[in-house]
């Protein structure tokens, strides 16, 4: 079963993305990536796989992996940020990281979770994760 995995790296770690991708490039091959502006232009490189390439982080890739989110398009977020470094487009980060618990997508943030989601066995089979049912939200009385 092909996933769709949405894959971003800041600047500071686009190397340790690069190993960890290489390193999986088995695993990876076998589905759908998606990844923002530089992260996926290294990632075709070097990996040689067909990536789909969204805007950068800052110019709003983020939001588009997380609009894609909101429709059901991804399956899980390998997401390796860089928690030494302010960043200019930090409510953008919080937003992707937010959608993904609103929709309970798994999201890894470092390379050790990383590893976990892509050696996963439900990554190779047919699995939908429950989405918290949130008609009550959408239903409520605003005064």
């Amino acid at each position: 079963m092909k996933k769709k995995i949405a894959m971003v790296a800041h600047d500071e770690k686009k190397q340790e993305m690069l190993e960890w991708a290489t390193f999986n490039k088995k695993n990876l091959e076998d589905h759908y990536i998606f990844a923002t502006g530089t992260t996926g232009r290294l990632l075709e490189e070097t990996l040689g796989i067909e990536i789909y390439k969204l805007r950068s982080g800052p110019l709003g890739g983020d939001q588009q992996i997380g609009a894609m989110i909101a429709e059901g398009e991804i399956d899980l977020v390998i997401f390796m940020w860089d928690p030494m470094h302010a960043l200019p487009h930090d409510s953008d980060i919080k937003a992707l990281l937010r959608i993904c618990m609103v929709y309970n997508v798994p999201v890894a943030c470092n390379r050790s979770s990383a590893d976990y989601l892509i050696s996963s066995p439900l990554l190779q089979q047919d699995y939908q994760p429950k989405v918290p049912d949130y008609l009550e939200h959408i239903q409520r009385t605003i005064k």
